[in-house]
């Protein structure tokens, strides 16, 4: 039902963007992408391309994101798998038809100008799961 195209990234929570910088710089030599500030997901993003692999580093802008309270029950860490998927309105129609449950019914803009929809986790095997379709 997802029809995923590829991972598209994979969503980690952090504290501070410029503390973990270090890390994902120096430690993974991940090639830093640039940050973006997502207003509607209350977050600031960094991407960070790792290999093939794209990851993005969210944190949060106010106490009431969903990153906020993510941090505070769960600390630092893996946040979201995201796969590229297209017609994502037909993807989560089609999820939803298939009996699992989405937590966004309508997709929401993304960071880069994505569409994005999150499913419920316990739809997904425990992985909140992030469908994302690029802008063009």
């Amino acid at each position: 039902m997802i029809k995923a195209k590829a991972i598209n990234h994979l969503g980690v929570a952090v504290k501070s963007l410029d503390e973990a910088r270090e890390y994902y710089e120096n430690v993974l030599g991940g090639k830093f992408e640039g940050v973006e500030e997502v207003v509607e997901q209350k977050v600031k993003v960094a991407f960070y391309l790792v290999g093939d692999v794209r990851i993005e580093l969210l944190e949060p802008t106010s106490e009431d994101s969903p990153i906020s309270k993510f941090l505070e029950k769960r600390g630092e860490g893996i946040h979201h798998v995201a796969y590229t998927v297209e017609n994502i309105q037909d993807r989560i129609d089609e999820i939803k038809e298939g009996g699992l449950r989405m937590i966004d019914e309508k997709p929401r803009n993304g960071a880069h100008g994505t569409k994005i929809a999150f499913m419920h986790p316990k739809s997904s095997r425990g992985i909140l799961t992030e469908l994302c379709e690029p802008g063009h």
